[in-house]
């Protein structure tokens, strides 16, 4: 399968920009850079357990 070049990626932005518009596209764009903010500091958090639920489960 060949890869996308530059020139193919500009028209699918193109096709992209003319379907949803420039408004939409920018505010896609920053919803998936916070999802992607938010999922990595997920991962970074995920180890760790809040002092009050460790309490709570060494109780049980």
């Amino acid at each position: 399968m060949a890869s996308l070049g530059p020139t193919e990626l500009i028209i699918i932005l193109i096709i992209v920009v003319l379907l949803f518009g420039v408004g939409r596209v920018s505010r896609i764009g920053g919803e998936l850079g916070s999802a992607v903010a938010n999922f990595r500091k997920g991962l970074q958090e995920g180890g760790k357990d809040k002092p009050e639920e460790a309490k709570q489960k060494e109780t049980a």
